[in-house]
């Protein structure tokens, strides 16, 4: 098992002017967005990708929660942090923070179904995915 450090992926980037809303900040769909971009990229990086397919499986969301400590705004050098907080029969949930420096500006979680791509239904996930990830707390 791996544990919660080892867990964690990083996405960093700077905030593009096309990200900003009315309001003069990052418009929240950026941070779904990005939230996505780093759960796809850590799930790559653990070399799932291939698995998956081979279980004529697929992710989808079930829920997206994401609560704003600070705005954000263009040119800002964001990191996006995710780790998976636990696996359960056929549901993941992983969590987020997005840092500007060392301050919190949102954090976030996500509710991940394993889907069988024939059916359409919820589907066990396999062992293998759950033992390499620590899933003995929720941060």
């Amino acid at each position: 098992m791996m544990d919660f450090l080892s867990n964690v992926h990083t996405l960093t980037l700077t905030v593009d002017e096309s990200a900003i809303d009315t309001n003069g900040h990052v418009n929240n769909v950026a941070y779904v967005q990005w939230m996505q971009e780093v759960a796809i990229a850590h799930y790559e990086s653990l070399g799932w990708a291939e698995e998956t397919r081979d279980q004529k499986a697929t992710w989808v969301a079930r829920s997206h929660h994401i609560e704003y400590k600070r705005p954000a705004f263009a040119g800002d050098a964001l990191s996006i942090r995710t780790w998976i907080a636990t696996m359960e029969r056929a549901t993941s949930t992983r969590r987020y923070e997005i840092h500007r420096d060392d301050e919190l500006i949102a954090e976030g979680k996500t509710v991940w179904v394993f889907i069988d791509t024939t059916t359409g239904r919820p589907k066990r996930i396999p062992e293998a995915m759950k033992a390499l990830v620590n899933t003995s707390s929720e941060k």
